[in-house]
């Protein structure tokens, strides 16, 4: 137990919350699936498709929303300091995702949850095309999931995400950042 409590998730092995039978898809009109996500997004060659995904606060109240890049793994975080319904959702990352030159806005892929039902607004704003997982299927945005987990180190559950400010939000972005990975050969 002492050795478990010194890694960096706390916990030895990962346990199933809830059952995959009883999963099932979220009804988003017009939704766009992963299968249908250009190739060149699944090798990771060409950089500019995206991975994204809510990290959510204390009593489901608060959340911040994390875009991962796919092959660089450059890390970006919208504030959505008053919920993450789908405008809010979709106004934090038309913003985020505008800071982007248009060659790194290739794609945008999701899970299915329902803070995406704006999706075509989005695209729409970005032109960026949004792609959504299949339901119960969080390997399909591995980069951004193993992303979310380094960031509950600075984000632990249970804790009102609203009260970091976006100055804060980008200082973790830059750590993470500049955090050597293995995957690119100890570069940042």
């Amino acid at each position: 137990r002492e050795l478990a409590k010194a890694l960096r998730t706390g916990r030895t092995m990962r346990r199933p919350h809830r059952q995959s039978y009883k999963r099932r898809a979220r009804n988003i009109p017009d939704k766009v699936m992963i299968s249908e996500r250009p190739a060149e997004a699944a090798d990771r060659a060409v950089p500019g498709h995206w991975e994204g995904d809510l990290i959510i606060g204390k009593d489901h109240k608060s959340a911040i929303a994390t875009l991962v890049e796919r092959s660089t793994r450059y890390v970006m975080l919208a504030h959505l300091p008053d919920g993450y319904n789908a405008t809010s959702t979709r106004d934090a990352l038309v913003q985020t995702v505008q800071t982007l030159p248009p060659h790194l806005r290739r794609s945008l892929t999701w899970d299915q949850g329902s803070e995406m039902s704006r999706h075509k607004e989005f695209s729409i704003a970005t032109d960026t095309p949004v792609f959504f997982c299949d339901p119960g299927s969080p390997w399909q945005r591995g980069s951004n999931e193993n992303t979310n987990g380094l960031l509950r180190q600075y984000f632990p559950k249970g804790t009102d995400l609203s009260r970091h400010s976006r100055e804060h939000l980008h200082a973790v972005a830059a750590e993470l950042n500049s955090r050597p990975r293995k995957t690119l050969g100890w570069q940042t």
